[in-house]
């Protein structure tokens, strides 16, 4: 699928470290330098805690180096500017006159005929090059791995000089030209890289062959699960302040509770909740983003550090919008899945389902995929939600509260909202208002725009792409948890109150919603296209991450997700 692409304005000089990357996956450097996306793992933070005796800037390295010096030089940085290179050097040693860079790796000498990997090797030469331009002499390199505490020489011969040169000049090419180098196919190298989930190597391979994964599903290289979950805070009054690695919730002086920052995903405040300049600088510097609610749950805004550095991707996403053909095709996909999503749970949860409603909704479906304007889809969809909701009260297993005003029940006769009337309408509207959240963050995350959509157009403060991605997971998160939370009592009538025509939820209806809503993110689903399984809360990034393959021309279309 050929896309017009605006090549990235990118630095003359390219880190020794990106060379060494570009040869082990030219995808992969171009993802962390030209997209600026990165991922950490276990083996990158181990990487770093290896590193951390030699990321400190120590000793001199004078201009002029003789015979009887000795040098003892740690994070050396460096540039060559007519070699386009730049280097920061993890050692810097001098034997006679001439400087030898020692590069520290986290593994073990590897079982090769060289005794080290072609990529570090050619790291090592970047770093001699830069080191001879600036007029040292350097006739070797060390690599020392620190699994088995080796050190191994790297002869600078004309040949790996050579190759180094060649692969910066490729690199470089590659990357002005604005194309990101395929997936990999089946490679080891996948298993273990922290870039998977960006990546999505297997994934892409799969869609841009048009093919259907085998029957026991492609490679799952992305966990299943993100360790990392929301922090609530509705206490009204309370303060979120950081104590050390943790962000602690306090109302006065009494302590509400405390989350760890690494395993945080994002701050929620909900009405008149307090938050530190400390915990605000740690988000930002942690790319936790804050998000701001209403004490009913109305969702404001959210406060981040700096935006995500793809403008690659997001330079795509302003184009394809522009474009009407384009949008209405994306725009089609996302409301066909989601017309087809609502049957699917009308037929799980209905017990006396008529058979016109499955049929009229299967034909909306079609017609959707087929709409000839964005205004025809926007019909064919009010159309379905109107034949979807008359039959949504059948779903619903109506239970009596004693304690509740005998004419409450949740009885549903329709979608109403701002403000909704009914106890069941209030929930969907909550439920709505967090997905929308949580999609709003994943859009982020990923390095698009989430106030530029291609089917709900834009308008100031509302998170268009975040509410395009809503649509094919309104009925398998939002509503599903809504029936969930009714038929299974842990909601009840007396978690409401009304205010005039109104009715909102009581504090304590919110939080037992929270989490109802966070257990379905947590659970696993198999994913109808790849085959594996993995949860709702990865499922948002990777749909996300999917259109961001369509955008750069990567997969002919978008996978909507549609439950089996």
């Amino acid at each position: 699928m050929s896309q017009s692409v605006v090549a990235p304005d990118l630095p003359d000089l390219l880190p020794a470290r990106m060379v060494n990357e570009y040869a082990y996956c030219p995808r992969l450097a171009y993802i962390e330098w030209v997209q600026a996306d990165f991922a950490d793992s276990a083996d990158t933070v181990e990487g770093r805690f290896r590193h951390r005796t030699t990321s400190d800037e120590e000793g001199d390295l004078p201009e002029e180096i003789a015979e009887t010096d000795h040098i003892h030089a740690r994070s050396v940085w460096l540039s060559a500017p007519d070699e386009h290179l730049t280097a920061r050097m993890d050692l810097l040693e001098s034997h006679g006159a001439a400087v030898t860079p020692v590069d520290y790796k986290r593994g073990a000498v590897p079982d090769t005929p060289e005794r080290s990997w072609e990529a570090d090797r050619v790291q090592l030469a970047a770093q001699a090059i830069v080191l001879r331009a600036n007029g040292y002499a350097c006739s070797q390199g060390v690599l020392y791995y620190a699994a088995s505490k080796t050190r191994v020489p790297i002869p600078m011969d004309d040949a790996l000089l050579a190759h180094t040169r060649s692969l910066t000049a490729e690199f470089r090419a590659v990357a002005a030209a604005g194309r990101i180098p395929p997936p990999l196919a089946d490679s080891p190298k996948c298993v273990r890289c922290s870039l998977a989930p960006i990546c999505l190597p297997d994934e892409t391979n799969l869609l841009a062959a048009d093919a259907a994964a085998p029957d026991d599903g492609i490679r799952r290289i992305l966990p299943a699960r993100d360790d990392a979950i929301p922090l609530y805070v509705q206490e009204q009054g309370a303060r979120v302040s950081k104590s050390g690695e943790t962000f602690q919730v306090r109302l006065k002086d009494t302590k509400l509770g405390e989350a760890r920052i690494f395993e945080t995903s994002h701050v929620c405040l909900f009405g008149n909740i307090q938050v530190t300049t400390q915990a605000v600088q740690e988000m930002c510097a942690r790319g936790i983003p804050l998000t701001l609610f209403s004490t009913g749950g109305w969702f404001y805004g959210l406060a981040h550090g700096m935006t995500h550095k793809n403008i690659e991707l997001r330079l795509a996403q302003y184009q394809a919008a522009a474009d009407p053909a384009r949008s209405l095709a994306l725009a089609a996909q996302m409301i066909a899945a989601k017309i087809e999503n609502c049957r699917t749970l009308l037929m799980r949860n209905h017990p006396s389902l008529p058979a016109d409603t499955l049929t009229e909704l299967a034909r909306f479906a079609d017609a959707a995929r087929a709409a000839p304007a964005i205004a025809t889809l926007l019909g064919i969809e009010g159309l379905a939600a109107r034949t979807y909701f008359a039959a949504f009260h059948g779903m619903l297993k109506p239970r009596k509260d004693a304690d509740a005003q005998p004419e409450w029940n949740f009885d549903f006769n329709g979608r109403n909202r701002r403000p909704p009337h009914d106890p069941i309408n209030a929930l969907l509207s909550y439920a709505y208002a967090i997905l929308a959240k949580d999609l709003t963050i994943a859009a982020l995350a990923v390095g698009f725009d989430p106030f530029l959509g291609f089917y709900h157009q834009p308008r100031y403060g509302r998170p268009a792409l975040a509410l395009d991605l809503m649509e094919e997971f309104r009925p398998l998160i939002a509503d599903s948890v809504v029936l969930g939370v009714v038929n299974n009592a842990v909601v009840t009538p007396g978690d409401f109150m009304r205010r005039g025509p109104a009715v909102a939820l009581k504090p304590i209806a919110r939080k037992k919603f929270i989490q109802a809503y966070e257990r379905r993110l947590d659970s696993l689903v198999t994913h109808p296209v790849f085959g594996y399984r993995i949860s709702y809360r990865r499922v948002l990034e990777v749909q996300l991450r999917l259109l961001a393959r369509l955008l750069a021309g990567e997969i002919p279309t978008y996978p909507a997700f549609r439950t089996r």
